[in-house]
């Protein structure tokens, strides 16, 4: 009697939990990482090293870090040349990747340059295009582009490749114009793989944007961070590795807000199939 009342009042618990399918969806968004931030801050508080600060040192260096000045002069430079660069590998790399997915002369004749181009890492790269461009804001943006240009570019080409023959003929039986094609069916079609493209594109351009600004750079986070690491500065270094952080997590959902909208005819048609 006395163990089977906390056990029934367990299971009722959890029965009304998964009622709420909010407060399901914020557990298993927020659960993990509240966990291994409980886990730091425990394990950081014990711990006695100039190079590991607590991580209370760090949130209470945090606003004073970023908040007085650094936010205009560090992070907005940074979001333009990341948002420039980024915008540049889509529209070079949707549009390079309808060409090639079209054609497939043009496919054969580009595949082994694309190949090698792909292979040599984009930080490879920062000293030579530091002769071309200088070391301004448009070397960082050409570099952000050229590593963010591939994922979108080969996933374009997949997706374009990969749609329906049949829908095609159908097009053109129908008599619909190159531009209508490319309009309502190859774009349309081939858009989840491009979004997925571009989801992983973002995340390669954040990293060059904190590579790029670690080169003959004035401001920027990543030439923060790099200042408060020779400066020995490391509760500040570490806030601006978290803002990293935050400003990827705050980054992917403005891009799932984008994609939602996009992808909804896409989301419907998975789900009518599951259910069927």
């Amino acid at each position: 009697m006395t163990t089977a009342a906390p056990q029934a009042g367990a299971r009722q618990r959890f029965h009304s939990i998964r009622r709420y399918p909010l407060f399901r969806r914020l557990l298993l968004i927020f659960g993990l990482p509240a966990f291994l931030v409980v886990i730091w801050w425990i394990s950081s508080e014990r711990a006695d090293s100039f190079f590991y600060p607590a991580l209370s040192d760090i949130v209470a260096t945090f606003a004073p870090t970023w908040f007085e000045g650094r936010i205009t002069a560090d992070v907005f430079p940074s979001l333009g040349r990341l948002l420039a660069g980024y915008g540049v590998a889509l529209f070079v790399g949707i549009s390079l990747g309808i060409a090639i997915g079209l054609s497939a002369t043009l496919r054969s004749f580009s595949e082994p340059v694309l190949e090698f181009l792909r292979a040599i890492p984009p930080p490879v790269l920062v000293p030579i295009l530091m002769l071309f461009f200088g070391i301004g804001d448009a070397m960082k943006i050409v570099v952000i582009a050229t590593g963010a240009v591939w994922p979108i570019l080969l996933n374009t080409v997949e997706g374009v490749r990969g749609v329906d023959e049949v829908l095609r003929d159908t097009a053109r039986t129908y008599g619909l114009g190159s531009v209508t094609q490319l309009r309502t069916l190859v774009l349309r079609a081939s858009s989840p793989q491009i979004m997925t493209g571009a989801r992983q594109s973002l995340s390669i351009a954040i990293i060059l944007m904190v590579i790029s600004e670690m080169f003959a750079a004035h401001n920027g986070l990543g030439f923060s961070i790099v200042q408060f690491q020779r400066s020995f500065a490391l509760p500040e270094m570490w806030t601006g590795i978290i803002l990293l952080g935050l400003l990827g997590v705050g980054l992917s959902i403005v891009f799932r807000l984008i994609e939602n909208p996009i992808l909804h005819w896409y989301r419907g048609q998975r789900q009518s199939q599951r259910g069927g």
